[in-house]
């Protein structure tokens, strides 16, 4: 039955079908295809109905991330509660549930980026889509903060939030394709450490209280 299920599917969606045949064909040769009229032929399909709808293998790589991305938001906005989330438990329930879609790809993303060493310099452009669609969301998130006084509204600095909790997330994928702790255990406390740590940062600080009362006090001599 299931497997019908899936024949239906792939006929119904040729797009879902060739990136779930690039998936598959990664996890089983170590890399990707060497052609795309090779891959196309593989999944006896024609070389212009693939460019239909993907125009590299960078493109189905991006396809990817950005269902990764998706998925995360759908399973997070499906719980009642997230409503009424903080600003920082929002970010915490998006990375703990990101994990989760990683660990669903750990084979096929270790495959592609477990060894490359330029992850902390350089941004794969497939992976530019997931980032975009992300700063939207953090830049939500941020706005909640900043109408709650969660996150205090700092000129020039506030406009670079979105980049700073982007970075968080990259951080937080990069330390779990490393991760060999059980049930990635460390990944769990990486991202509570480091989500904590920004929010102290992004916060109202000693030193934004004792201006707020320095104006305070010049405006009312």
């Amino acid at each position: 039955m299931e497997n019908t299920a899936a024949k239906k599917t792939s006929k119904a969606d040729p797009r879902a079908k060739i990136i779930n045949g690039y998936v598959s064909f990664v996890l089983e040769n170590g890399s990707e295809p060497l052609s795309i009229y090779k891959f196309a032929k593989e999944l006896k399909m024609n070389e212009a109905d693939f460019y239909a709808y993907f125009t590299s293998f960078d493109a189905i790589k991006s396809a990817v991330w950005g269902k990764l991305f998706d998925d995360t938001i759908q399973n997070l906005e499906a719980q009642e509660v997230f409503k009424e989330y903080s600003a920082r438990e929002k970010l915490l329930g998006f990375l703990f549930t990101l994990v989760e879609e990683l660990k669903k790809n750990r084979s096929y993303l270790i495959s592609l980026y477990a060894g490359q060493k330029d992850l902390k310099k350089l941004l794969p452009e497939e992976v530019k889509a997931f980032r975009n669609k992300f700063k939207d969301f953090a830049n939500e998130i941020i706005l909640e903060g900043k109408e709650t006084e969660e996150i205090a509204n700092r000129p020039l600095i506030t406009e670079r939030y979105d980049e700073a909790l982007w970075l968080q997330v990259w951080f937080v994928f990069q330390f779990w394709i490393k991760d060999t702790s059980p049930s990635f255990e460390k990944t769990d406390a990486a991202i509570e450490k480091s989500v904590n740590l920004a929010f102290d940062l992004m916060g109202k600080s000693a030193v934004d209280t004792f201006i707020d009362f320095a104006k305070f006090l010049y405006q009312n001599k």
